[in-house]
Formats: C-alpha cells, sequence, structure tokens
C-alpha cells in the first residue's frame, strides 16, 4: 500500500501554522494591553535608565548617589522632600533587575489597567510616602531609646518596593470572592514571614504599604460613590421642568 501524495503547500503534521493575520492581531492586542499601563511602562524605563548609569560608574560615586538619594534618617531631616521622590526612581540591584522588571510587567501593567493611571500613581504615592514615614519614625524611636547603632541613620534605603505593595494590595482588593481573600491572605502571609525572619525596618515598611494599600479601596470606592451621587443629583436638577405657580396677568 502506497502513502498518500502530498502537494506542496499541504499542511502534513497536525499543528497549523499560524497565519500572517493571526501574528499581527495577537501583536496589536500585546501592544494595546501595554498601552492601557503608561505610568507603569515609563517608571520601568526611569528604573532601567538610573541603573544603567550606576553599572558604568565608580563604585565609590554609585555608593554616593545611592546614599544621597536613599530615604535614610539622616537625609528625611536635612531634605526630605527629594529623597522622597529621588529614592523611587532608584535602585541598588548590582545585577539585572529581573525580578523587578517581571513584577513591574507582570504585576503593575495589569493593576494600571484596573485601577486607572491616576489612581495608580496616588497608591503608588501613597504607599512609597506612607510607609517611609513608618519605618523613619520607627528608627528615629529605636534611636532615641539606644536600640540601634548610631550608623543605620545614614543606611541606604532606595527602591519601588513600597510603592509596589501598595499598589498590588490595592489591586488585590478588586478581586472578588475567594479569590481577594486568598490573595490577601497569601500576601500579607509573605510580608509577615518575612519581617520575623529579616527584622529589618524596610520588612516592617512593607507591611505599613501593605496596610496602605488595602485601606485605599474602601476610601477611594467611597469617594467614587459620592462623586457619582454628586454627579446624579446634578443631573437631575438640570433635567427637571421648572414649574410656573402663577401664571402671567
Amino acid at each position: 500500500m502506497t502513502a498518500p501524495a502530498t502537494t506542496p503547500g499541504m499542511v502534513t503534521s497536525g499543528i497549523r501554522p499560524l497565519s500572517r493575520d493571526h501574528r499581527r492581531t495577537s501583536a496589536i492586542r500585546v501592544r494595546r494591553y501595554f498601552a492601557g499601563a503608561p505610568a507603569t511602562l515609563v517608571y520601568l524605563f526611569t528604573l532601567l535608565v538610573t541603573w544603567w548609569t550606576v553599572q558604568g560608574t565608580d563604585p565609590n560615586l554609585t555608593h554616593h548617589l545611592i546614599v544621597s538619594a536613599s530615604t535614610n534618617l539622616h537625609n528625611m531631616q536635612t531634605d526630605p522632600l527629594q529623597v522622597l521622590v529621588a529614592s523611587a526612581f532608584w535602585t541598588d540591584s548590582t545585577g539585572f533587575p529581573w525580578l523587578m522588571v517581571a513584577g513591574l510587567l507582570l504585576v503593575m501593567v495589569a493593576a494600571e489597567r484596573r485601577l486607572g493611571t491616576r489612581r495608580w500613581i496616588a497608591t503608588f504615592a501613597a504607599g512609597h510616602i506612607g510607609a517611609t514615614m513608618v519605618t523613619v519614625t520607627g528608627i528615629c524611636y529605636a534611636l532615641d531609646h539606644n536600640m540601634l547603632a548610631v550608623d543605620i541613620a545614614h543606611t541606604t534605603d532606595v527602591g519601588a518596593s513600597y510603592g509596589f505593595y501598595a499598589v498590588t494590595a490595592a489591586f488585590i482588593m478588586h478581586f472578588t470572592g475567594r479569590r481577594r481573600l486568598i490573595a490577601a491572605s497569601a500576601l500579607t502571609g509573605y510580608l509577615v514571614l518575612a519581617a520575623l525572619y529579616g527584622q529589618s525596618f524596610t520588612d516592617y515598611g512593607h507591611l505599613a504599604s501593605i496596610a496602605i494599600g488595602f485601606a485605599i479601596h474602601p476610601v477611594a470606592t467611597l469617594a467614587s460613590r459620592r462623586r457619582a451621587r454628586s454627579r446624579f443629583a446634578a443631573t437631575a436638577d438640570t433635567a427637571a421642568p421648572s414649574q410656573t405657580f402663577c401664571g402671567s396677568i
């Protein structure tokens, strides 16, 4: 028995190759997906630029740049506004920050698409600033009571972790049912274990940041409902027909 002849262009395997139109459609979908998170992409680009900058500089200069941008106690007492902004755009990673890139592309992009760009920025800033203030207050208290060495006031503390965890917590609050409970419990449990193991002020700052993120959701929801009621009331007042109780005489 002879095998059936195949003609040119006939697919002999069970897997059909993707057509050019299908590949083009997939590329458009990916492009549109990431286009819905402009703040995350700009932030990722800035972090990669600053990371690349320190890779090609002298180690002493790199250390000076990182320390000057750190939200340590000394810098927060001398120039708090500058370091609060600068610290969020630097990373002290020596190798390529694969974990940071993956977290931003996988989690932060989805979070910005769900929360909206303005709320994403506000939540990130609230987590970054709020958790920093919590950790600085704790360090100040510990130094006043001789619980820590004085050199901790000049330690390095830069990165996106506080804002990242705050946004992640706020994003989780948009889940429904058991998904929200499981995700919130997993995130909280992971950071609690990290704090118990590491016992650093950065670990405690991570716990503060997710508390801020969890708290932002009900506040934002309440504010949105109030704005919706105000708009509805204004529309109703505008649409209501005027009544004349006294006719013209």
